[in-house]
């Protein structure tokens, strides 16, 4: 079981990339497979950058290993959930054996000195951990890397009630004349549906439910609802964070998308139709071009290093990267993920240029003193210092 502080800690991630991340285009993001990583880096972290990262989390650092570690074997135990977590670095790195020793066993490896060679087993290391559904890993290993974190996630269900799929046409709004594979299902299940108050209006939510208790929530906004905002507010509505009405208590209108009328029956039991599009949608993200998102602003400063407890080579993240794919279908969903966070060395100041006299004075005896004003050279006062 995922503990409830590390659930609010991820979700208020999830919460933040996708209002500040999501526009208009497909994308699909998951900050379950970033938090753990970034978990690993902020506990041997020091400075500026610890502080970052402990409050991208929402953990202390010092507890922030332990948790990551935590999170991906957790979920890695829920059905139709596996994690994996991976560690490479080169054996010049000398990586500290307390952090590595807190790693879980089998994720560490070393690379070669064949960037090639390194690339394709970290491209085959993400297609196995996701079926295939993530064909190489998301950033590039080059001579200069001497370090990578890297994890991935697959989630798969089948649901309980299976959809009629058929072709069929939008025909208006934004999709108006274009084709679709429409997904379809009636069930008695009406609280499924329900409709938050939130901030920006009404939101429709559908949770459709899989058969190894992972769920689906489809979420509806108004019209106008910018895509990070939908996400956010839906986030916020798993926690209770708006007044909800759901299910037969629902009146026509009462959230966008949704209907209420009343037609024959056979036995009187209310249910529930719904009607949506099946999809694909992929999302490539850079994760430095928000680095604050996520606790990296000082962490990829290359001018010095940021993680002594990783080793006592001075380390930069050079990049930060996450590909991901999910599929709704008529008989479950899938989704993978793979996130890289690749390290070099952050350069320590070079040594000076030039040589220059230095000349030293030590007041270790009685002295005296003089309070001058500079711009006439008055004395103001003077002094003896007999005994400091």
């Amino acid at each position: 079981m995922v503990a409830a502080t590390t659930v609010g800690a991820v979700n208020d991630m999830t919460a933040r990339w996708a209002r500040e991340m999501v526009g208009e285009q497909n994308t699909v993001l998951t900050a379950a497979g970033v938090w753990p990583l970034l978990a690993l880096l902020a506990g041997p972290a020091a400075g500026p950058a610890r502080t970052e990262l402990a409050e991208a989390l929402g953990v202390a650092p010092e507890d922030a290993v332990a948790a990551g570690c935590e999170l991906l074997a957790a979920l890695d135990a829920v059905p139709g959930v596996n994690a994996a977590m991976g560690l490479w670095a080169r054996r010049s790195l000398a990586v500290r054996p307390a952090w590595r020793n807190a790693l879980p066993a089998g994720v560490y490896g070393e690379f070669t000195d064949d960037p090639g060679a390194d690339q394709q087993a970290l491209d085959a290391w993400a297609r196995q951990h996701t079926d295939g559904l993530i064909g190489e890993m998301p950033v590039q290993v080059g001579p200069g890397t001497l370090c990578l974190l890297a994890s991935a996630l697959l989630v798969r269900t089948t649901w309980v009630q299976e959809f009629q799929a058929f072709p069929g046409w939008a025909y208006e709004g934004p999709w108006a004349g274009r084709e679709l594979t429409v997904l379809s299902r009636s069930v008695p299940e009406v609280e499924q549906v329900r409709v938050h108050d939130t901030p920006d209006g009404p939101l429709t939510a559908v949770r459709v439910e899989g058969d190894n208790g992972l769920d689906v929530h489809l979420l509806l906004g108004g019209p106008e609802a910018p895509g990070g905002a939908v996400l956010r507010h839906g986030v916020a509505a798993l926690g209770g964070g708006y007044p909800t009405v759901s299910g037969a208590a629902l009146t026509d209108g009462a959230g966008p998308g949704l209907r209420v009328t009343t037609v024959p029956s056979d036995d009187g039991v209310p249910r529930f139709h719904l009607t949506t599009a099946a999809f694909t949608v992929d999302g490539d993200h850079d994760l430095l071009k928000r680095p604050e998102l996520f606790g990296l602003t000082t962490a990829c400063d290359a001018s010095r290093g940021h993680f002594p407890g990783i080793s006592e080579v001075p380390l930069a993240v050079s990049d930060a990267r996450q590909s991901a794919t999910a599929t709704f279908g008529p008989l479950g969903f899938r989704a993978a993920a793979v996130t890289a966070i690749p390290m070099e060395v952050g350069c320590v100041p070079p040594p000076p240029h030039y040589q220059a006299q230095l000349i030293s004075a030590r007041f270790d005896r009685p002295f005296g003193f003089l309070a001058v004003h500079r711009a006439s050279g008055l004395v103001l006062a003077a002094g003896w210092v007999g005994l400091p």
